[in-house]
């Protein structure tokens, strides 16, 4: 029969290596099966976050939008003046160009755009229309047009836009200039004025290109 001897000197000295491994091996273990669930932990948080942060920072919302003051007095003299369209990183831009001071501007989702006056419906590509309101006429005191583009559904081309489809004028009556927007689907947008250039201002008219 074999006997082990735990109290001999040379026993003891056998040992002492395979306690500090045992013992490093115990200290090691935690830290390697926590590193990996740490490091995925950390990249499921930033992945979330990143699915919820708005885009490039919009938070506008595509609810209806106004800008301007509905008691400007000078609605007769002032008059719209041109139209263009520009693209961004983020959106697309529409700018309405109006001789003086702009009284007030709505922009807001409708099912169909129609005519001011006689009420006829505004064809528009895309997926999602946006009528645009600005308390200024496109023509001056003496009945004369101030804004007469040669294509009245065409006022800018906007092919290859990320999300304009149509810019069209659907009509100016009793003071007030309606231009129908069709774009790409329901985004975000907003609206602004701006003044200038010289002693005009100019209605901004930005949308998403996506949410």
């Amino acid at each position: 029969m074999t006997r082990i001897t735990m109290s001999g000197g040379s026993s003891r000295r056998g040992l002492r290596p395979l306690v500090r491994a045992l013992a490093l091996l115990l200290v090691a273990v935690p830290v390697t099966m926590l590193g990996p669930v740490t490091a995925g932990a950390a990249t499921a948080a930033a992945a979330t976050a990143s699915a919820t942060a708005p885009y490039c920072g919009i938070r506008w919302g595509s609810l209806p939008k106004t800008a301007g003051s509905s008691g400007y007095a000078g609605i007769s003299l002032n008059t719209v003046r041109n139209v263009r369209a520009g693209e961004h990183a983020c959106y697309d831009r529409l700018v309405i160009e109006v001789s003086g001071k702009t009284s007030r501007v709505t922009v807001r989702y409708v099912p169909q755009v129609t005519a001011p006056g006689s009420g006829a419906t505004v064809a528009l590509r895309g997926g999602a229309r946006l009528e645009i309101v600005v308390q200024q006429p496109a023509y001056d005191q003496n009945g004369r047009p101030t804004y007469a583009p040669a294509n009245r559904r065409e006022l800018v081309n906007v092919t290859g836009y990320r999300t304009f489809r149509q810019v069209a004028l659907a009509g100016s009556f009793e003071g007030s200039t309606t231009i129908g927007l069709g774009v790409r689907a329901r985004l975000p947008l907003r609206v602004f004025l701006l003044d200038g250039p010289g002693s005009g201002s100019r209605v901004v008219i930005d949308v998403a290109h996506r949410w």
